[in-house]
């Protein structure tokens, strides 16, 4: 007691408060959200904590949270500012605590005399003290030089490679003002009292003899030392009601991440963490179709994740997304966002009375059993495309494989088109009638020309003993054990990846595989994970059928830049989309 009062002074008042305010808060919520989580994922969380996770998580942890290695690849610019701030002002923190242990001989001292340590311990530094003075000085230059970035891009983003900055909510705006004064503040206060006592670092001596001789810094160095510690403290009181609370939200989130704790279609207390670590950089906005194509610019992932957070989540914002993955993707901190927006589906469609009625019809088993090692799940749009079904026909023809067709008289749905809308009970009806209808066949391998379909069969149907696989994979799979033969042509093709094949499922070789072994492949630009949706997606209910084709005419003039002679993919929801809205032949 005798210690804090010893160097106690009124202006550390406001600093202290804040600490105590921010730390009680994060306390209180994150002890609330553990408490929440299910005792099947606290057994989980239990499990992990001594394994090989827990290293793997502080690694991802220094990379993300402190170096943003991710945004640095996304767009380095951006990169060094969210580094600068993050890693520059960590640093900061340990110099300046180190630099106040080895002033006090090693003895302790109260936690806010590490932060005005310059106050404190005002006189010149020798040897390793002043190797102290100037790291500090040293790491407060690379904290400001990324504020002063920060600043730049909220009135120039386009300089900084973002088509348009993020709309904050009001207590974004006071924790980001705070935060571009703190280290402003910090400089002068430091400055001040450096060029009374003719001490400091490089930048903080120089400002202070500058000050000297320009200004009354005697009367100055107590009120610039209260304005320091009023701006830190109206930062720590605002962070965890704004986007800042990422600052302490990621950490958690990457740990839980790593033990395999993700959001679910049910809402859960783990969504928190994840809700809570977006920082609304913005870096979401860009590869958003609806953004670029139709100027819609409220309802991004940065948006949902804001409204949700504060409890005022829309059916607009909710609903208005195609839920292609291009976001999830660009997210540096991996934030699972279709699943959280999938499950506020689902809570608003079993929460609204207006909603709670079914679509799923009781079908019948209508005798359908055909014993064969390989069942064909066409999917719905497949169905409505004759022209796949033919040549998928004359495949397993041709490939000699006595193949059961589940979906030949249509009647069935894979579920997912519910799903979607947040009709989970009436998804979860169908997926048991189908999964029966599978093992009813024992059928040990499910081949489906819709990639919605073989993310769900994947997700959700838990199908034991069985193999799910695109036609893509199976039709590579007949090449290259010689069951069906090609010819090479000099044809020319340019692929797309479709949203659910290749991000949804992570398949992106075989049919690359397939086209080379036909003809000659030209990637377009944005590929793979950065694959465009055709705009058609069944998640957006929002936007209507002119918007949509608006849409898919732009994804097909990009692949049509590439000169190939014909446009594939292999989803046949993107195939009817792109042959309605093409300047390029499809197939």
């Amino acid at each position: 007691m005798s210690n804090i009062l010893e160097y106690y002074h009124p202006f550390v008042l406001p600093f202290t408060i804040g600490v105590v305010a921010l730390f009680g808060i994060l306390i209180y919520k994150y002890t609330r959200w553990i408490i929440l989580l299910d005792s099947k994922s606290k057994k989980q969380l239990g499990k992990a904590i001594f394994t090989m996770a827990t290293p793997r998580a502080i690694y991802k942890i220094v990379r993300e949270s402190l170096l943003h290695i991710s945004i640095f690849k996304t767009n380095p610019l951006l990169g060094y500012m969210h580094f600068s701030l993050a890693f520059g002002w960590f640093m900061l923190i340990v110099t300046g605590w180190l630099d106040t242990l080895h002033l006090a001989d090693g003895g302790s001292v109260p936690i806010y005399v590490h932060i005005f340590a310059k106050y404190y311990y005002p006189l010149p530094q020798f040897g390793i003290g002043a190797i102290y003075s100037f790291l500090m000085d040293f790491w407060l230059l690379v904290v400001l030089s990324g504020v002063a970035l920060a600043a730049f891009k909220r009135f120039r983003s386009k300089a900084m490679g973002m088509k348009r900055p993020t709309k904050h909510f009001w207590l974004d705006k006071i924790a980001l003002s705070a935060l571009w004064w703190i280290f402003p503040a910090r400089l002068i206060a430091e400055s001040a009292t450096s060029g009374i006592n003719h001490s400091g670092g490089f930048m903080t001596k120089n400002l202070g003899a500058l000050m000297a001789d320009t200004l009354p810094i005697h009367i100055m160095e107590l009120p610039c030392w209260w304005v320091y510690s009023c701006v830190l403290a109206v930062f720590f009181v605002a962070l965890p009601f704004s986007r800042y609370m990422h600052i302490f939200a990621e950490i958690p989130h990457i740990i839980l991440k790593e033990y395999g704790l993700i959001p679910q279609e049910k809402k859960s207390a783990i969504d928190n963490f994840q809700i809570q670590s977006c920082s609304r950089c913005g870096i979401c906005i860009d590869p958003c179709q609806l953004q670029t194509d139709l100027g819609i610019t409220d309802i991004q992932s940065v948006y949902f994740m804001k409204n949700r957070r504060h409890g005022n989540l829309t059916n607009y914002v909710m609903n208005n997304c195609l839920m292609c993955g291009r976001c999830s993707v660009s997210c540096p901190v991996d934030i699972n966002l279709n699943t959280l927006r999938l499950n506020s589906r689902i809570d608003k469609f079993n929460t609204s009375a207006e909603n709670r009625f079914l679509y799923f019809n009781n079908f019948q088993y209508n005798g359908n059993i055909k014993k064969s090692k390989i069942g064909y799940f066409a999917g719905c749009m497949t169905m409505l495309t004759p022209a796949i079904i033919k040549s998928m026909n004359s495949i397993f023809a041709s490939s000699g494989d006595d193949v059961w067709f589940a979906d030949k008289d249509a009647g069935v749905c894979c579920g997912r088109p519910m799903k979607l809308s947040g009709e989970l009970d009436a998804a979860t009806k169908m997926i048991e009638f189908n999964k029966k209808m599978f093992q009813d066949n024992e059928i040990t391998t499910l081949v489906t020309s819709c990639p919605i379909c073989l993310k769900t069969f994947k997700q959700d149907y838990q199908l034991d003993g069985i193999e799910v696989i695109h036609h893509t994979q199976y039709i590579d799979r007949l090449i290259k054990n010689g069951k069906i033969k090609v010819s090479q042509t000099q044809t020319t093709y340019t692929y797309h990846d479709p949203c659910e094949l290749g991000r949804g499922g992570n398949i992106y070789d075989e049919p690359r595989s397939v086209i080379n072994n036909i003809g000659n492949l030209i990637e377009p630009k944005e590929s793979k994970e950065h694959s465009l949706c055709c705009g058609f997606s069944l998640a957006n209910n929002h936007i209507d059928y002119v918007q949509k084709q608006t849409i898919s005419r732009s994804v097909t003039d990009k692949f049509k830049q590439t000169n190939a002679d014909i446009l594939v993919t292999s989803c046949p929801l993107c195939n009817v989309a792109f042959k309605n809205n093409s300047s390029i032949k499809v197939k």
